[in-house]
Parts: structure tokens; C-alpha cells; sequence
């Protein structure tokens, strides 16, 4: 079931670094859905998707976070990359510890860790320097960061980026488990549509400055949309 109110709400958002990029953007995220946000390299899909999270200040209109989000703490967020400094003494669970609130006991930020790895399937590397890790591996590590916070919605900028076709499968099938056992609200910006295709519930099409979303079945079976990604149909 995937009604309700919404956990966030985007109405009529201008976005943008300075100079608006999208404008108009009415956009609803709920509980349990699983949405990708398509488009073309540089069509603002992580411009929306900073502005969204709060990273960056709307140029027009509104973001607005249901309460139980609980003023974004609740609010996953996985950024496209993240570098390590290599001076950095960090291991793998330290790091998905970062950004818990410093008022959580000990126990509870332990307890928090643990789950967040386990869930990426990554418990066996919490005691790893993360400048070892893979590519593979440190995307888990984030996306288990951002669930360490135990969000309700978690939204993701190009998570399977530089993967191989079954890394990135793998990495989607998980994060389509925990929506389903946690009625976790997920959001991928993302270019491959046959992801979108197999895993998606909506889909919000970022092209010419505006965003067409709406149910998958609907949007992803119009012609027009391979072209807007300047990809061939399949």
C-alpha cells in the first residue's frame, strides 16, 4: 500500500546553482514507492535532487517534509561519490557512523551501524580501512551510511554508477527489498532504464528544464521517453 501523505512534497520548485535550471517541479514522494529520476547527463537530475534533501536553496516554490521525517534527520541521502582523504584513519563502520546525532548512546549508535551494514550485506567489513574498499564496496558503505539513520525515505544520486551490469543489479535488488520490508520510500536518479524498468513503481523524467512524472507502467512505456534520453529503445 503506498498512500498517505507524502513524506516530501516539491510544489511548483524552481532549482537551480544561482541560475534557474527546472522550473515548475511538482513532485510527491510516499512511503513504499520506488522512484527513478531519468534525463540526460546535465538536465538537472542532481540539481533537483540537492535542492530536494536541502543542500541547496530553492530559487522558487516550496519543498516541504512530513513530520515524520523529523526535520530531515529521518532523510537518507547517498551523494553521487565520496572521496577519501587518504590521511584519513576511517574504518568502514566509522564511517557509516558519521552523521548520527552525538546525543545517541554508544549502544544505539552500534546497534544503527550494525543494521545498516548488514542490510548492505557488508558486516564482514566494518573493522576495513574504507580506503580498501572497491568501488563496489564503498557504495554499499554509503548507501548503509545514509541507512544508518533509519530513514523513511532515502534518496540516491546515481548509486550504480561505474558498477558492472550485475553489481548494479545486486545493489537494486537490495535496495528494492528494504522498500518492500520496511515500506521505505526510495529514490533513484539514474540512467539505466532497464533498472527502471524492473524496479520502479513511478518515474520522474528530467528534460528541457521541466520534470513529466507519474506511474512507471504509464511513463515508461511512451516512445518518447528513450529519446529524451537520447538512448535507443530496447
Amino acid at each position: 500500500m503506498t498512500g498517505g501523505d507524502p513524506l516530501l512534497a516539491a510544489q511548483q520548485l524552481c532549482a537551480g546553482r544561482g541560475t534557474p535550471l527546472l522550473r515548475g517541479v511538482d513532485l510527491e514522494f510516499r512511503a513504499a514507492q520506488s522512484w527513478f529520476v531519468l534525463g540526460r547527463n546535465g538536465s538537472g537530475k542532481s540539481t533537483l535532487l540537492a535542492t530536494l534533501v536541502g543542500l541547496l536553496r530553492p530559487l522558487g516554490g516550496a519543498v516541504r517534509w512530513h513530520a515524520d521525517l523529523a526535520g530531515r534527520r529521518r532523510l537518507g541521502y547517498v551523494p553521487q561519490e565520496q572521496r577519501f582523504a587518504p590521511p584519513l584513519p576511517c574504518t568502514v563502520a566509522e564511517f557509516v557512523a558519521l552523521g548520527l546525532p552525538d546525543r545517541e548512546a554508544r549502544a544505539a549508535v552500534r546497534d544503527c551501524v550494525a543494521d545498516a551494514l548488514a542490510a548492505m550485506e557488508i558486516g564482514g567489513l566494518a573493522p576495513r580501512a574504507v580506503q580498501t574498499l572497491s568501488v563496489g564496496q564503498r557504495r554499499r558503505a554509503m548507501v548503509a551510511r545514509a541507512l544508518a539513520r533509519r530513514p523513511r525515505l532515502l534518496l540516491l544520486d546515481e548509486p550504480t554508477a561505474n558498477l558492472d551490469g550485475h553489481g548494479a543489479a545486486l545493489l537494486a535488488r537490495d535496495l528494492e527489498r528494504l522498500r518492500e520490508q520496511q515500506r521505505l520510500g526510495v529514490v533513484h536518479v539514474a540512467h539505466d532504464l532497464g533498472l527502471a524498468r524492473r524496479f520502479a513503481t513511478h518515474v520522474a523524467l528530467v528534460d528541457g528544464g521541466a520534470v513529466v512524472a507519474g506511474a512507471a507502467d504509464a511513463l515508461l512505456a511512451d516512445p518518447r521517453l528513450a529519446g529524451a534520453l537520447g538512448q535507443v529503445q530496447p
